[in-house]
């Protein structure tokens, strides 16, 4: 009896996307490849907290119990002014009496490597970069296959999953036409600190077009971020000076940790989004995903969890697929699915980052007040208005 081979996926890029749709396809009998262009795969990066639907993404891989063990939990949390008042204070456990989870922070290294435990070791390959791809599946052929271009060869596949970031190679080939994602016009600086001495509250605290956040984690450090506004490509020769200069006199414990970070210790990166919709998530045998298919701004915390969310969906879909034919309409569903949802993410992280990052005393004046009220008569509307980004179900 003749045994029938498995589908052949090639994903691009090892990052959170591309590393959750490896384990979903190859839980669901593909045969995975995953490459990256780093020669190898590195503790880099900083933290992130994973949201109920991420967590709910990850519950599909069999990954998400692993990933809660990551975090803190620490209960309330508040978004403060520089000076240290509080605006407004979140409990808790309102988030999970709401939605089911708690927000999970983590770093990012740990989370990666609950995912890349889950492939085979042979599964990785590093210090491949993509040059280009054919993507095969013509509409309405269901027979060519898709071929990845890279600097020590070609790789066929039945499937190419790009999942290599806000400058995608592969997304550049399948759309040529589209302008790719737009500066943003703010500028992010990430860290991760032992935790500092004293009280405090994590959170966020808004400033005058400017946002530090504090999240701790489960090891004792302190996973901290911040964003302003700045020019395109602008760098800085020491990055906790100027981190300083910008936030060195709000509230404990933002001078402290900034202080606290060692050489070389703070990412920083200017922030894109996908202003113009790209116009599918996939094109032939090959899906777009995660900040590849729709970067959006940080104030959401959602570039992460909607890269999750993207790959157990994908799988999800693709996993019943034994020939072209299936494999197309899989991918027209996914992108039926994901591409309205991607897009409409990215528009209501830029609505809050024009909100949280106004430079508009009077606009932050009254946004602050309507914050304030709103927590003292209605406390849960806030979680109420995040009800279109975290109450996701997977869709298998």
């Amino acid at each position: 009896m003749k045994v029938e081979s498995a589908m052949k996926a090639v994903v691009v890029g090892a990052g959170f996307g591309g590393l959750a749709a490896a384990v979903g396809l190859h839980q669901r009998g593909w045969d995975v490849t995953v490459v990256e262009r780093a020669p190898e795969l590195l503790p880099v990066g900083a933290g992130l907290v994973i949201a109920p639907n991420g967590l709910k993404a990850l519950d599909t891989l069999g990954a998400g119990n692993e990933v809660r063990k990551l975090a803190a939990l620490n209960g309330d949390a508040a978004l403060r002014r520089p000076g240290g008042g509080i605006v407004v204070r979140t409990a808790g456990d309102a988030i999970v009496r709401r939605f089911g989870d708690a927000m999970m922070p983590a770093t990012r290294a740990a989370v990666m490597d609950v995912l890349t435990a889950m492939l085979p070791r042979d599964a990785l390959r590093l210090g491949v970069a993509a040059t280009g791809l054919e993507p095969g599946l013509e509409p309405g052929g269901g027979s060519a296959r898709p071929v990845l271009l890279t600097q020590s060869g070609v790789m066929p596949a039945d499937l190419i999953v790009a999942a290599d970031g806000v400058n995608s190679a592969l997304r550049k080939a399948l759309f040529p036409e589209h302008p790719g994602p737009v500066f943003s016009g703010f500028t992010a600086w990430r860290m991760l600190v032992p935790a500092p001495p004293g009280d405090y509250l994590p959170g966020e605290t808004w400033g005058d077009g400017q946002v530090f956040g504090v999240t701790p984690l489960a090891d004792g450090r302190i996973y901290a971020y911040a964003a302003d506004h700045a020019a395109a490509g602008v760098t800085y020769p020491d990055e906790k000076a100027e981190l300083l200069r910008r936030f060195g006199s709000w509230h404990h414990p933002i001078p402290e940790i900034i202080a606290a970070a060692g050489p070389g210790g703070i990412l920083h990166n200017d922030v894109y989004e996908m202003a113009d919709p790209l116009p599918a998530y996939h094109r032939g045998a090959v899906a777009v995903l995660g900040d590849a298919a729709h970067a959006m701004t940080p104030h959401l915390g959602q570039g992460a969890n909607q890269a999750m969310e993207d790959a157990v969906t994908l799988a999800a879909l693709a996993g019943p697929a034994r020939n072209g034919v299936e494999l197309e309409k899989a991918l027209a569903r996914y992108t039926e699915l994901r591409a309205p949802r991607g897009a409409d993410i990215v528009k209501r992280s830029h609505k809050l980052g024009a909100l949280t990052q106004t430079r508009s005393r009077p606009k932050a004046a009254l946004r602050n007040g309507a914050m304030r009220l709103a927590g003292r008569v209605v406390p849960d509307l806030a979680l109420r208005a995040m009800d279109p980004v975290v109450a996701w179900q997977p869709p298998l």
